[in-house]
C-alpha cells in the first residue's frame, strides 16, 4: 500500500515537472515570423484606431464651424447657452468638460499604447531571441487594459468599440505567443 502511494506520487510530480517545462517551450517554437506578424498586426491595429479617432475629431470640429458660421452654435439662433435669466448654463459646461476629459484619457492611453508598442518593434528587431521582450509584450498589454478600460466606461459608439474590439483581438494573440494573460473583454 504504501509503496503504492509512493508510485502515484512520483508519478504525479514528474507529470507536473513536464508540464511546467513543456509551456515555455511550447511558446517559443513559434518562429520569430509569426510573431514578428503578430506585433504587425497590433501596429496597424493602434494605427488605425488612432487614425480613426482623429478623423472623427476633425469632422466634429468641422461640423461645430460650420454651425457657427451659419448661426447655430448651440441649437437657439443668436443665443450661447445661457437659461432664462441669462447666465451661462453650467450643465452643459459640465458635459462638455466630462466628454473633453473622456477624449483626452483616451487620447493619452492610446499614446502610451503607441509608444509601448514602438518599443516592443524595437526591441523585437534587436534580439534574435525574441522571448526576451516578454517584458515590453507585458506592458503592451498593460497599455492596452487602461484602453479597455476607458472605451468599456465611456460612450464612444459602435465604431470605437468595433476598431477596439479588433486591436484588443490581436494584442491578446501578441500576449499568448509569450504566455502573458491577455487582455478580458
Amino acid at each position: 500500500m504504501n509503496m503504492n502511494l509512493r508510485k502515484i506520487g512520483m508519478t504525479a510530480l514528474c507529470c507536473c515537472a513536464i508540464f511546467a517545462v513543456s509551456i515555455p517551450i511550447a511558446a517559443q517554437a513559434m518562429t520569430k515570423g509569426l510573431v514578428a506578424e503578430k506585433i504587425l498586426r497590433v501596429e496597424d491595429g493602434v494605427d488605425e484606431f488612432r487614425d480613426y479617432l482623429e478623423r472623427r475629431g476633425d469632422n466634429a470640429r468641422d461640423a461645430n464651424s460650420t454651425a457657427q458660421q451659419s448661426g447655430r452654435a448651440s441649437g437657439r439662433r443668436g443665443t450661447a447657452n445661457t437659461d432664462s435669466r441669462g447666465t451661462a448654463n453650467a450643465n452643459t459646461d459640465s458635459r462638455k468638460a466630462t466628454a473633453q476629459s473622456g477624449k483626452d484619457e483616451l487620447d493619452d492611453a492610446l499614446g502610451d499604447l503607441n509608444s509601448s508598442t514602438n518599443r516592443l518593434r524595437r526591441k523585437f528587431d534587436a534580439t534574435d531571441k525574441w522571448m526576451e521582450t516578454k517584458a515590453q509584450v507585458e506592458r503592451v498589454v498593460d497599455d492596452g487594459r487602461r484602453i479597455n478600460q476607458v472605451v468599456t466606461r465611456g460612450k464612444y459608439g459602435s465604431d470605437v468599440a468595433r476598431l477596439w474590439a479588433a486591436l484588443r483581438n490581436n494584442i491578446n494573440d501578441l500576449a499568448r505567443a509569450y504566455n502573458v494573460a491577455p487582455l478580458g473583454a
